[in-house]
């Protein structure tokens, strides 16, 4: 497998019509998405996958599926069931309403390759200095939008 990047993706409009229309007030996948968008590129994992070979999924969105993942206390069977049937998670990957999704192995893979020498950590500090270097995000959100999950780190006000 390697790395084809694909980052600066939007969401496509139609996914993004049918995720607001049929979710008005929102939900997690959409709160990440419209919060979060940016934290990681594909870029960012370059040195993570072969040069050559099939082309890979996004680890940029393979990220952000385990982030997902975790807030909602998924499984690898539940979070590749999501891609493949929720519009928001659809939406919170930037991909067209009938995107077919991916196996649920390729989280267990993707974390294999996280695990490996200081990733975890490294990803971590660019999602944290990306976080500071645009501190408004947090600001920004409307105060009727869906509070993320107690787990998730509270912004300073």
């Amino acid at each position: 497998m390697s790395l084809r990047p694909r980052s600066g993706e939007q969401v496509p409009p139609l996914t993004a019509q049918v995720a607001r229309a049929s979710n008005p007030v929102g939900t997690t996948a959409i709160w990440v998405r419209d919060r979060l968008d940016g934290l990681w590129r594909d870029e960012d994992f370059a040195d993570w996958y072969p040069r050559d070979g099939r082309p890979g999924l996004s680890p940029a969105q393979l990220a952000t599926i385990c982030v997902l993942q975790f807030l909602l206390g998924l499984s690898d069977r539940q979070a590749a069931e999501a891609v493949r049937c929720r519009i928001d998670f659809k939406y919170a990957m930037a991909v067209e309403l009938d995107d077919p999704g991916f196996h649920h192995s390729v989280l267990t893979d993707f974390r294999d390759r996280l695990a490996e020498d200081d990733r975890a950590d490294r990803l971590l500090d660019l999602a944290l200095a990306r976080l500071k270097e645009a501190p408004a995000w947090c600001a920004s959100a409307p105060r009727s939008a869906p509070t993320p999950p107690t787990s998730w780190p509270r912004c300073a006000t």
